[in-house]
């Protein structure tokens, strides 16, 4: 049995999300870099989902990576986040906890026998754990640390969209930063 254990865990790659600034969006304030990447497809996306792809199902992850490379912690209790499209087409995030209920059920299939009629159940695809587990939930991003985490939109990724973060305050001062304009080409 252990044995079974060793090769699954083989198999399972972890998920280690890149540095700030050496994501191909990212942008820095000051003492703060941040990075963003939106997760569509690819083994990427399988990394940190499995098989379970959210985008196929209209839920547009996206990465991103807080470093904090001043001397005072930041808050981001108050983040706000919103993906607006070229169009000008603004989305506010959705909390990793209710992803799960932005996939409407479905009706069960019913099926005929000569016994009765059985239902066939579909799961919900986006009932997945590692939705919640790879969220962006830090409160805060100590001094010299960072902090990383998916953020959810219910929206089609285009290319020349911006990510638009604000909220985020200084702890020992509570001074606001300024807002973060990330494009994603």
């Amino acid at each position: 049995m252990s044995i079974a254990a060793a090769f699954a865990a083989d198999k399972e790659q972890p998920f280690h999300p890149p540095a700030a600034a050496g994501m191909a969006h990212h942008q820095a304030n000051g003492s703060v870099t941040i990075g963003a990447e939106p997760y569509v497809s690819g083994d990427k996306v399988k990394a940190a989902f499995g098989k379970n792809e959210p985008y196929q199902f209209g839920m547009l992850p996206v990465l991103v990576v807080i470093q904090n490379d001043g001397a005072d912690s930041i808050k981001l209790d108050k983040l706000k986040a919103s993906y607006v499209s070229p169009s000008g087409l603004r989305v506010d995030a959705t909390a990793a906890k209710d992803v799960r209920y932005a996939h409407a059920g479905q009706r069960p299939t019913m099926i005929p026998t000569p016994v009765g009629t059985i239902k066939k159940m579909r799961g919900n695809p986006l009932d997945n754990p590692a939705i919640e587990v790879h969220a962006l939930a830090a409160p805060i991003v100590l001094a010299g640390k960072s902090a990383s985490g998916f953020l959810y939109f219910q929206t089609g990724f285009q290319p020349g969209s911006t990510l638009y973060l604000t909220g985020m305050t200084e702890a020992g001062s509570g001074k606001e930063l300024l807002y973060f304009e990330i494009p994603l080409q």
